[in-house]
């Protein structure tokens, strides 16, 4: 097994805790959620509603990969953390599917959670797999 590399992506999202944008070993990069923050305005009031806010967290996610060499194609699998689950899940489900295609769709999981950091709706984290 090799020695993890901790990434740190430039021009990344602005972290809201003590992590690493991406730790990578052995081929595998596992992926911190993800906010809907704008890495160009980190200050800046969150996107209103769902669909907005998904398509910031996953642009988010597409920086770092792009980062560590990779992009969405690499990913295997995803966490989905939704604050108002019933409410949004379709409109998350129909935002999200937008990125993947049908006959390469990540495994996921979503699960519905009391609040998430910065006021977000949204928080996604990823697996990938670089190619061997």
């Amino acid at each position: 097994m090799s020695e993890p590399l901790f990434h740190m992506i430039a021009d990344g999202p602005r972290p809201v805790a003590p992590f690493s944008h991406a730790v990578e070993t052995d081929g595998w990069v596992i992926l911190t959620g993800q906010m809907p923050t704008d890495p160009a305005a980190p200050d800046a009031s969150l996107s209103e509603g769902i669909e907005a806010q998904t398509r910031r967290v996953v642009e988010n996610l597409r920086i770092v990969l792009e980062g560590v060499g990779l992009d969405l194609s690499h990913v295997v699998q995803c966490r989905c953390y939704l604050t108002a689950f019933e409410r949004d899940y379709a409109a998350f489900n129909d935002t999200y599917q937008s990125y993947f295609p049908e006959d390469r769709r990540p495994a996921r999981t979503t699960v519905g959670v009391t609040a998430l950091a910065v006021g977000a709706l949204v928080e996604i984290d990823c697996l990938a797999r670089r190619p061997a």
